[in-house]
């Protein structure tokens, strides 16, 4: 599922409190309050090239390896709208309009200015509302698994620019002819990762089908191997704030090297039947603990 970033620094932007204001004090869902305020923003002279040093430098100072963290960034940030060249100071998109509303993907990217102490300590994203849950709640290992569903291919920066796919295959899923019984579980899963968080991946949203099963014409599928997976668990909340949060414990994740890319997913089961109440768990295939 998505959740808006802001389109200066990419932090995952889920309660009205992390949004920008607009010079007559109305909130802006397209800039966090640490990047736009009062209809500007806070360092207008920064260059793409400071945005990336200093998000990097946050996500090194919480465990991120520095190389990885340079590089995402800079696959990810030049897609933002501040970055793109098509953004006028003063005029990002006010709450209730919807016309130049930017999403990204279920991957939370990049954080807040670094600079400001206050803001690395006390902000969303790797630190302030994620401490409780930047640590996988268990791990388990599970047998081989086939979904079925729709798919595509993309990029986190992809998604991250507002023109990505995931938002519009859960939209093709739902209506179409392919659901189980309403009680069944439902899977986000991310697989065939060309170049890990940077690369290009496959999104499949779907459900869980036997290997023998005849699919319905325009079905696709994906096979996950056996893996081992930390699991991160949500709170209960909006769908569109608890995925976005759980997705930040994922990078806050000092262990990031442990991840193998064989396919990660999230799983709406039960607990999802509720849209504004919703607790997902996301698997993240990791080394063996053995």
């Amino acid at each position: 599922m998505n959740t808006t970033l802001c389109q200066s620094c990419g932090m995952p932007l889920t309660t009205p409190a992390q949004f920008g204001t607009e010079a007559d004090g109305n909130a802006t869902r397209e800039y966090c309050i640490y990047c736009y305020k009062n209809g500007q923003f806070e360092q207008p002279n920064i260059p793409l090239e400071g945005m990336i040093e200093m998000c990097t430098a946050i996500l090194k100072g919480e465990g991120m390896d520095e190389e990885s963290a340079r590089s995402m960034l800079q696959n990810q940030l030049p897609y933002l709208k501040r970055w793109n060249g098509t953004v006028e100071r003063g005029t990002s998109a006010r709450l209730g309009d919807d016309s130049n509303d930017t999403s990204g993907s279920s991957v939370p990217t990049g954080f807040t200015n670094p600079a400001n102490s206050t803001i690395a300590t006390e902000s969303y994203g790797l630190s302030g509302a994620l401490l409780g849950l930047s640590e996988p709640v268990r791990y388990v290992t599970l047998p081989a698994k086939r979904l079925a569903g729709v798919s595509a291919r993309t990029t986190n920066a992809i998604e991250i620019s507002g023109k990505g796919c995931i938002q519009g295959l859960w939209n093709q899923y739902f209506p179409s002819d392919q659901l189980p019984a309403p009680e069944v579980a439902r899977y986000g899963c991310y697989s065939d990762y060309t170049d890990g968080i940077t690369g290009e991946y496959t999104i499949l949203v779907g459900h869980e089908v036997t290997f023998d099963e005849v699919l319905l014409e325009g079905m696709d599928s994906v096979d996950l191997p056996p893996a081992t997976y930390a699991v991160f668990t949500s709170r209960r909340g909006p769908m569109a704030e608890v995925v976005g949060e759980a997705w930040g414990a994922v990078w806050a994740w000092a262990d990031q090297h442990k991840r193998t890319f064989t396919g990660d997913f999230e799983l709406y089961d039960e607990r999802s039947i509720d849209p504004e109440n919703v607790q997902v768990d996301v698997y993240i295939a990791v080394q063996s603990m053995q």
